[in-house]
């Protein structure tokens, strides 16, 4: 299966010392950076609880090379929401590689643009997202690719569709990359099996865990349900 890690430049040490992976080899995977290709991964930011949904840019990265160098890189990588951030990045036969500002600028794709591009080349690619009873009242998803499930909390048009199946609400957890649950709003038993679950995933995802908080989808848009623990916790 995929892994997320982008070797940068052939310092793939960098990148997996800045996510907590271990650090790969030099790779010599080529990827097709091209508009088709892009897809869109969620990370955790550790610490971090923004209210608003929003592509805020990671801006510039710093990190320490093998050899000792200091470092810096820009990637398009976004503060979304809670404690998560959202990465855009090119498809390959192993792993992922992150785009760059100067890829989206090539490709003629605002931030918004080339993440609503991702998560159609997510649904071409890996299929339509499915939702099917997990336990407890609660609902699980997936596609054809379980690394990548949660990657359909972005799917705004999934989203939708449930909301008219429960007008009152979603609440949904993404406590790691093969996770992705949600319960009806207004079930309130539900909810709080959601509660327990999710910070139950959280802690035993550890290296591929991705937020501790629930999230609300409500009026077409997501929003802060429960907020993430704090950093350490």
């Amino acid at each position: 299966m995929k892994q997320w890690l982008r070797p940068l430049w052939g310092a793939a040490a960098l990148v997996g010392a800045l996510a907590g992976a271990p650090a790969l080899a030099r790779d010599t995977e080529t990827f097709e950076a091209s508009e088709s290709n892009l897809l869109v991964v969620l990370r955790e930011s550790p610490g971090s609880n923004k209210q608003e949904e929003s592509l805020k840019p990671f801006g510039a990265i710093s990190a320490r090379m093998p050899d000792g160098r200091e470092v810096e890189f820009e990637a398009s990588w976004f503060q979304y929401l809670g404690d998560m951030h959202l990465r855009l990045v090119f498809d390959g036969q192993r792993r992922v590689q992150s785009a760059l500002p100067e890829d989206l600028h090539r490709l003629r794709l605002t931030p918004e643009q080339a993440l609503q591009r991702a998560v159609d080349n997510l649904r071409q690619r890996y299929g339509t997202p499915v939702a099917e009873p997990w336990t407890g009242g609660l609902m699980q998803v997936h596609g054809n690719a379980p690394e990548l499930d949660s990657s359909y909390f972005l799917d705004r048009a999934f989203w939708h569709e449930q909301l008219r199946k429960s007008p009152a609400g979603i609440v949904a957890a993404v406590p790691g990359r093969h996770g992705l649950v949600f319960a009806r709003a207004d079930d309130e038993a539900a909810v709080a099996t959601l509660r327990f679950s999710a910070a139950a995933l959280f802690a035993s995802s550890d290296a591929t865990r991705i937020s501790s908080a629930l999230y609300l989808f409500k009026d077409g848009r997501w929003s802060v349900f429960q907020p993430p623990q704090p950093a350490g916790d």
